[in-house]
């Protein structure tokens, strides 16, 4: 697989993906646990990372790959209207996306990763 340039990296949000790495949710912390150091078919992610004017979960430059992992919040109508806007412009930027609930992380790492790993191409 060739390197990838990592998209629109936004230097304004730095701090933002900082904190949010120091206070990650249990679900992203489980995750990221699977996914680091290159885990899954040698791709690497990064957590927390900005891109444009969001800061995503965790992202795969050579794969062109997005993982989210949602909480409560996303399922309220305001959260689903920030979550399409920000789904549009990160595929507009010809990423991929997959999101998963807290609770399928928790509960069903397995095939989250099956997932995640059928994605990596």
């Amino acid at each position: 697989m060739k390197k990838r340039t990592i998209h629109h990296y936004n230097p304004t949000l730095k701090e933002r993906a900082r904190k949010l790495r120091k206070n990650m949710t249990e679900a992203e912390k489980k995750l990221w646990s699977f996914l680091r150091k290159k885990q899954i078919n040698g791709i690497q992610f990064l957590r927390q990372r900005p891109i444009g004017n969001y800061v995503v979960d965790f992202y795969a430059p050579e794969a062109d790959l997005i993982v989210e992992v949602d909480g409560g919040q996303h399922y309220l109508d305001e959260g689903k209207e920030y979550d399409q806007r920000r789904e549009d412009y990160i595929q507009g930027l010809g990423l991929r996306i997959l999101r998963y609930t807290n609770y399928e992380v928790l509960k069903n790492m397995g095939s989250v990763l099956e997932e995640i790993e059928r994605n990596i191409y």
